[in-house]
């Protein structure tokens, strides 16, 4: 198995990039913040089948952090991460400190100036994409890779990625990959290890939340307002659950929509005690 190259700066991952492709290798990257299960695992699985080589980044990007959230205790374990990332035939993780990637008076953004980030996660975190799409640019520039990969579950980023993507011109095709689940339905994701034992339980409404929208779709219901309805009444009936939404927007403007059309994404986020969790489904021809 080939060793996993470590990179801290972005003059090593440029250096290996040029000389990859010198070689006329293409190359995939998976933007991480670390703490890998096997949702990333996946992502470096279809980047490897699709692409000669593939780098992951593997930073806690704390421009995407509003005050109050949990940029200080989100879970992090490096060691953990490369072996995950090699045994899964990863080329190269980028591991940069902050001082890497942001300079102390570094002030340039890279913001979408539509409505399609102040729906969903941007109603309450209204900063939040400002801060994916200045960190997801700098990836781009430094890797400059021929493919990025990303999880279906976080379905506004992909969203809002594809649209910077076009909009700066960018020569990277994005490849979205399905959600991974637990063998209970629940969704993975890096912030589940804050769940105590109960709230883990609890946390089984969100998907399936999703499992009763996805049957009302799939028998022909065409208005998402019962649909939406019957999955708040499921969730708001665990008294652990605190919703922060549950909507039905354009699968690409990630405008609200009344009607479950194919393409539609209906998506969620719950707080579970103090953590706050997503999970949608998008709707498939009817």
């Amino acid at each position: 198995m080939q060793e996993l190259i470590v990179a801290e700066t972005a003059a090593q991952v440029r250096a290996q990039v040029a000389e990859w492709k010198r070689e006329g290798l293409t190359v995939g990257l998976v933007p991480t913040m670390g703490y890998l299960h096997e949702g990333h695992a996946s992502l470096i699985d279809k980047a490897v089948s699709l692409c000669d080589r593939v780098v992951a980044s593997d930073f806690v990007n704390p421009t995407q952090f509003a005050p109050g959230e949990d940029l200080e205790s989100y879970p992090r374990d490096f060691a953990h991460d490369c072996a995950l990332l090699q045994a899964h035939g990863c080329h190269m993780v980028f591991y940069p400190a902050v001082s890497e990637m942001y300079a102390p008076d570094a002030n340039t953004f890279v913001e979408i100036q539509s409505d399609m980030t102040a729906q969903l996660c941007g109603r309450t975190r209204p900063t939040h994409f400002r801060g994916v799409c200045t960190v997801v640019a700098k990836l781009f520039n430094i890797v400059t890779p021929d493919m990025a990969f990303f999880g279906q579950k976080d379905a506004q980023q992909l969203a809002v990625i594809r649209h910077m993507a076009r909009d700066l011109s960018y020569d990277i095709k994005i490849i979205g990959c399905p959600i991974v689940r637990e063998v209970d339905g629940l969704a993975k994701s890096s912030r589940n290890t804050y769940l105590d034992p109960q709230e883990r339980q609890a946390a089984l409404v969100l998907s399936q939340a999703v499992a009763l929208g996805q049957r009302m779709a799939a028998q022909g219901e065409r208005a998402a307002r019962p649909v939406l309805e019957a999955m708040t009444a499921h969730i708001a009936a665990e008294p652990l659950a605190r919703i922060d939404y549950v909507s039905a927007v354009d699968g690409e403007t990630m405008q609200p929509v009344e009607t479950l059309a194919p393409g539609v994404l209906v998506a969620l986020a719950v707080y579970i005690g103090k953590t706050r969790l997503i999970d949608n489904f998008i709707v498939e021809g009817i």
